[in-house]
């Protein structure tokens, strides 16, 4: 398998895994105050001095200041990050599900625009954008040299304009030009099919604030075709989004008080325990969605997909949905994103976004840089290859896990990963595989082997069960 050689920042052009709060410790900001680096901020200003009396061309504070703060977020971890006006605009209108542009997750690599993935039903997906390209060139703008956020900016615009990518693509011998019409793009971020008589899937792309109610809908809408012996979940390629959000699905399908994650971190605000409670979940005076929904939907026999490209909040519902025993994981190992991300306002609309905490499952395991290891490791065609993804551990500065006692069994051996089996000599690279999501329009695809596999195993379940 290929190594990626280096992954900068990744910025899911939805979401990205950010789990968004508005509060800050003034513990931590008095404590901060009180231990300033008089020393190290002599430096800091020495060499502000020096650029501002002697580089090449005349730069303005404003700028030198924001690039100062840029990067000593930015190396901090792949999630930290600087966002000024324009990105935290973009970063609130991307959580209510609809932005204008093209409809791409992308990131950084080697100072190319890299695509994570192609956002569902948008001017890039319907124009054959695949994961793994890499776009060189927008319009006549070289990438070589832009940030991702001046890149990410350059790509979205008023909807009817147009822009080219040049794009890089293995197994193309020559660059692709692509032009595409930018769109509102209006994500809908939960879709749902009754695949066979009893048999429900449901498919969440991401979550946003309205994610959680649109669950609730949809469950509701597969029970009125009569009782279900068996319901898919798909969080496959989902990167992510609202912590309050993934509380609410967790709350679709997990007991009243029952613990979905805590986080820890260094302040007292970062120190927290989520429950499926209304509290929890609900935001401003909106009707509990949970109490129109079928009681058998906390029953109902569950698999749940996931895959490289399942991080953060889909990371919490599947790590949720295992340890309390209430679906079966099938899938590969996920992203591995278990930090948390607060967005702090800052004057003149601007914000930092600062990694605060670690989120653990309920019996407190880390997914930090680990991900969730499926119960029955099935790989995404029937060859047994799968796509090889960007994950969390392939990021330059990611966290570390710092609890490993949750990870050992009771000998004090640490637990082995769940990585899957080798493959088989003389099959495919993992590189060749196709994604079974991206490469089918069709919602619940008959071609999809692993949702195929799920369904055979909510069949073996209806036979055994008394």
């Amino acid at each position: 398998m290929s190594k990626w050689k280096q992954a900068g920042l990744v910025c899911a052009g939805l979401v990205g895994g950010i789990l968004i709060s508005l509060q800050f410790s003034a513990m931590a900001e008095k404590e901060t105050r009180a231990n300033l680096p008089i020393e190290e901020l002599r430096t800091f200003a020495e060499v502000f001095g020096a650029i501002k009396q002697g580089y090449v061309e005349p730069i303005e504070d404003k700028k030198l200041i924001t690039h100062a703060i840029s990067g000593m977020l930015s190396n901090l971890d792949p999630h930290s990050s600087y966002l000024d006006a324009d990105a935290y605009k973009d970063l609130q209108v991307g959580t209510q599900g609809e932005f204008g542009g093209l409809g791409i997750e992308v990131g950084m690599e080697d100072g190319l625009v890299k695509v994570i993935s192609p956002i569902e039903d948008t001017p890039a997906d319907r124009a054959g954008i695949k994961p793994g390209d890499l776009i060189f060139k927008l319009d006549d703008t070289l990438v070589k040299g832009l940030t991702l956020s001046d890149a990410v900016k350059r790509m979205r615009g008023k909807p009817k304009t147009q822009i080219k990518l040049s794009i890089l693509r293995k197994g193309e011998a020559k660059p692709l030009e692509i032009t595409l019409t930018r769109e509102i793009i209006k994500v809908q971020s939960v879709k749902s099919k009754l695949v066979e008589p009893g048999y429900g899937y449901l498919r969440i792309t991401s979550f946003q604030e309205n994610t959680a109610p649109s669950v609730a809908k949809h469950l509701t809408d597969l029970y009125k075709s009569g009782q279900l012996k068996g319901l898919v979940l798909d969080l496959r390629n989902d990167p992510g989004g609202l912590l309050n959000s993934a509380i609410g699905v967790s709350a679709s399908f997990l007991p009243p008080r029952t613990l979905v994650t805590s986080t820890d971190g260094r302040t007292p605000d970062a120190k927290h325990q989520f429950y499926t409670d209304s509290t929890d979940y609900l935001r401003g005076n909106r009707d509990d969605f949970i109490k129109t929904l079928p009681t058998e939907t906390r029953k109902v026999p569950m698999v749940v997909l996931i895959n490289g490209g399942s991080a953060s909040a889909s990371e919490i519902v599947a790590g949720a949905l295992q340890d309390h025993k209430r679906a079966v994981i099938m899938g590969t190992t996920s992203f591995g994103k278990g930090s948390v991300q607060t967005v702090l306002p800052l004057p003149g609309n601007a914000a930092i976004k600062l990694t605060t905490a670690r989120y653990f499952t309920p019996s407190g395991r880390s997914i930090q840089a680990k991900g969730i290891v499926p119960d029955i490791v099935v790989e995404e065609n029937a060859n047994g290859t799968s796509l090889v993804r960007l994950r969390e551990a392939d990021l330059e500065n990611h966290l570390e896990d710092k609890r490993e006692p949750h990870d050992k069994d009771a000998s004090g051996t640490p637990k082995p990963q769940g990585k899957a089996p080798a493959k088989p000599k003389g099959q495919p690279p993992e590189d060749d595989a196709e994604d079974p999501i991206e490469s089918s329009r069709e919602l619940a695809s008959k071609k999809d082997y692993q949702l195929n596999q799920a369904l055979n195993l909510l069949k073996g379940l209806q036979i055994i069960r008394p």
